[in-house]
């Protein structure tokens, strides 16, 4: 990664620094003792814990120096009013000093899966960084930015929010080149208020888009579609049910193991096979796909790093365990996520169990959007176990729909070990839930040995 001295992150934004450390250099940044690296930058942030009173530690394991807002010492380091702010700051100077293209990727569901597969495409043609698991927020963003190498062509740039003007500052700090808007969810309404909340919020976004970048929309979202006749930038649309796109994905088919589909592109035709489930993948490829042509990646290229793509661990991991198969999803969920997770369960033979935990941060929409998942459930699954505070909703919704065997939990280590009662060889097991829901921890207790 780049060398950065204390002179000029501190001139990058307006702190202060002690001569005798100007020349002192530090490669990336970190903000978690647990996670830093020898010649990193240590971020003494303001959170649950005080960063500052970690500064000794990040010393100790090698921080070349400290991003603070007082010294309570003598050690390289640069004093500014607002760390988080600095960080900010250091990082867009950065991105400009690198010289490099940025792709920025945002959306409610499936933005870090296609920032995967944009990522995977790009690296057939160019040298490639990305925001590495959930870095997407106004912390790790920047940080995922301090940490590309010198050298890279590209940045692929996840950016996340839950209030307005979050993207605005991400956008800002990552000046992309081209902007993709996967989709307009309900996740996070419960801060939005509205889906229009949410897209205007997504559409932040061109707030950094560089001059001439070009936005790269879903056309098959009814949310995004009309944005065509506001937008005063380059834009094209990605879709397989609307016709109207540039890029068109037909005769899409899918079995238990693969999803494959065909590309037209203006005078570009060609076919994409990806070992996943499930047709909610067909908008992540199809931007991975526009993206690539826009950046002049050749079909075949293309579809050889489709035809290879592996998700992101906790992503529609599909495996066999105790003679059961199971489907972990459990990185986050939301309505539609969890609707296209139950169409992958229900393609699956033998008895179909879905492990369903809370979907937050629906606000006042939280009850009947866990109705309306129970509903969905009693027709992609034989048996409901659902787990946490809105669990009995989801149940009610389920047994509206016929469903004879739905249960509420509301201890985890209840339900682990109800289902290893009920579970049976032959069974596939979907295992989802909101990230603050913990559903990997649910499956651990299932698949542990009882002593």
């Amino acid at each position: 990664m780049a060398q950065i001295t204390l002179a000029q992150a501190a001139a990058w934004c307006g702190g202060a620094i002690d001569p005798k450390y100007a020349d002192v250099a530090f490669y990336g940044a970190n903000n978690d003792t647990r996670k830093l690296e020898p010649g990193q930058l240590f971020v003494a942030l303001q959170g649950v814990r005080d960063g500052h009173d970690f500064i000794p530690m990040a010393l100790e394991k090698g921080a070349a120096a400290v991003l603070c807002t007082h010294c309570d010492g003598d050690y390289p380091a640069i004093v500014v009013e607002d760390t988080r702010i600095a960080m900010g700051q250091i990082a867009r100077a950065e991105r400009e000093r690198l010289g490099l293209k940025v792709v920025g990727v945002t959306g409610s569901v499936g933005k870090s899966t296609t920032k995967e597969m944009i990522a995977a495409v790009l690296e057939t043609t160019y040298r490639v960084a990305k925001t590495p698991a959930n870095h997407n927020n106004d912390i790790g963003m920047p940080m995922a930015v301090l940490s590309i190498p010198e050298g890279t062509e590209i940045a692929v740039l996840e950016m996340g929010m839950n209030h307005f003007r979050e993207i605005a500052y991400l956008t800002n700090i990552a000046r992309p080149d081209l902007a993709v808007i996967i989709n307009i969810g309900t996740m996070h309404i419960e801060h939005l208020g509205t889906q229009e909340g949410i897209r205007k919020a997504k559409l932040e976004i061109l707030e950094g888009l560089q001059p001439g970048g070009t936005i790269l929309l879903n056309g098959d979202d009814d949310m995004l579609w009309p944005v065509r006749n506001e937008l005063n930038v380059p834009y094209v649309y990605f879709g397989e049910k609307n016709s109207d796109c540039a890029v068109c994905a037909t005769d899409v088919m899918m079995d238990e193991n693969s999803l494959s589909f065909r590309v037209n592109a203006g005078q570009e035709t060609f076919g994409v096979c990806l070992a996943l489930e499930g047709e909610h993948y067909v908008p992540d490829a199809l931007a991975a796909v526009s993206v690539g042509l826009q950046l002049g990646v050749s079909p075949e290229r293309i579809s050889e790093a489709l035809g290879c793509f592996k998700n992101m661990a906790g992503r529609q991991e599909i495996f066999e365990a105790k003679g059961v198969t199971i489907i972990k999803d459990c990185y986050n969920a939301g309505p539609e996520s969890m609707a296209a997770a139950l169409a992958v369960l229900g393609k699956k033979s033998g008895r179909r169990i879905a492990v369903l935990g809370d979907m937050l941060e629906l606000g006042q929409r939280a009850p009947e959007e866990h109705y309306r998942v129970g509903c969905l459930a009693a027709k992609q699954a034989d048996i409901l176990f659902a787990y946490g505070p809105n669990s009995a909703k989801m149940v009610e919704g389920a047994v509206s729909g016929n469903m004879q065997e739905a249960y509420a939990f509301s201890d985890r280590q209840a339900l682990a070990g109800q289902l290893k009662k009920m579970a049976k060889p032959g069974d596939t097991l979907l295992f989802k839930g909101s990230h603050g829901m913990h559903m990997e921890l649910t499956l651990e207790l299932f698949l542990a040995t009882d002593a």
